[in-house]
C-alpha cells in the first residue's frame, strides 16, 4: 500500500515536499514513480525512480525544480517541488512498479505501475 501527503495550497514561487510512505512491501525494491492529474488533463508522469538509484528521470515540465528522493529508513519516497508555478496544480500521485519496469530514459511506463496511492492535492495560486 501506498500513501501520499503533503499536499497543499501555495502561492507561485513556493515549495512543498510530497512524501510516499509505503506499507506491506519495501519501497526500496521498486521502482517508483509520481504521477499528477489536472482537472481536464490527462494523467503524466511528472518523475521516478529506480532501485539504487541508478536513474532519476523528470518530465521536462519539472526538470531542475523537483528532486525525487528516498529514504529507506522510513520506507518512504519524497518529490521536492520547488519555484512551483500554477501549472503545477494537480492531484499527485505515487505509484509502485516491479524492479526493472516502468522508469526509462524517456519517463515513466504508468501501465507498468500495479500499486497507486490515492492522491494528493496540490494547488499553486495567488
Amino acid at each position: 500500500q501506498l500513501v501520499e501527503s503533503g499536499g497543499d495550497l501555495v502561492q507561485p514561487g513556493g515549495s512543498l515536499r510530497l512524501s510516499c510512505a509505503a506499507s506491506g512491501m519495501e519501497s526500496r525494491l521498486y521502482t517508483i514513480a509520481w504521477f499528477r492529474q489536472a482537472p481536464g488533463k490527462r494523467r503524466e508522469g511528472v518523475s521516478c525512480i529506480t532501485v539504487s538509484d541508478t536513474r532519476r528521470w523528470y518530465s521536462d515540465s519539472v526538470k531542475g525544480r523537483f528532486t525525487i528522493a528516498r529514504d529507506i529508513v522510513k520506507n518512504t519516497v519524497s518529490l521536492q517541488m520547488n519555484n512551483l508555478k500554477p501549472e503545477d496544480t494537480a492531484v499527485y500521485y505515487c505509484a509502485s512498479a516491479d524492479a526493472g519496469y516502468g522508469c526509462t530514459v524517456t519517463g515513466t511506463r504508468s501501465a507498468e505501475y500495479d500499486v497507486w496511492g490515492p492522491g494528493t492535492q496540490v494547488t499553486v495560486s495567488s
